[in-house]
């Protein structure tokens, strides 16, 4: 089924090398159950080696998505504690690879996260990142960059994904469910 309470503005693709000038795509989440319907889909479509930095301000949504696309990957009733305080939280599932989610907003220099592993992280999981901008130009180009910010209400969010030529393909119809 489709997803009801998103209203999508449409990936523009272009048709040489896959990706036109502006491969972004919009959507309109009415609450959390469309941010974890979304995190679902987009969690159906990640490979190992994927990157995915989730940012946005505080609230928005970021450790709501990360849960979501958790419990997706795997049975659904996983424990997904904030990495707020750890840093980095390790899922490993019985088919596919790990999910590494980490939370970088009390990083001091982006070095440091090399002391969590994340080099690991980026060859034999899919790394979810909150406040990737902490990695400066660690973060590696072939990312898909999840931006989350207020919505129309207290409970709606707007999600803006930009996507590198590795992701854009693999975005078509994401808001269609």
């Amino acid at each position: 089924p489709g997803c009801n309470p998103c209203v999508a503005a449409p990936l523009r693709i272009g048709e040489k090398e896959g990706v036109d000038a502006d491969p972004s795509l919009i959507i309109e989440l009415a609450d959390e159950r469309a941010t974890q319907a979304l995190a679902a889909r987009l969690a159906g479509r990640a490979r190992q080696g994927d990157v995915i930095a989730l940012a946005g301000p505080l609230g928005s949504g970021k450790t709501s998505f990360a849960r979501a696309f958790i419990r997706a990957r795997g049975s659904g009733h996983e424990e997904v504690p904030s990495p707020t305080f750890t840093l980095v939280e390790i899922y490993a599932f019985p088919a596919g690879p790990p999910v590494w989610h980490f939370d970088l907003f009390r990083l001091e220099t982006a070095e440091e996260a090399w002391e969590l592993g994340i080099e690991e992280a980026f060859v034999e999981a899919i790394s979810l990142i909150e406040w990737p901008e902490r990695l400066g130009g660690l973060l590696p180009p072939a990312h898909l960059r999840l931006a989350l910010t207020p919505g129309a209400d207290a409970a709606a969010r707007v999600a803006r994904l930009t996507a590198t030529p590795e992701w854009a393909a693999r975005l078509r119809g994401l808001a269609d469910g």
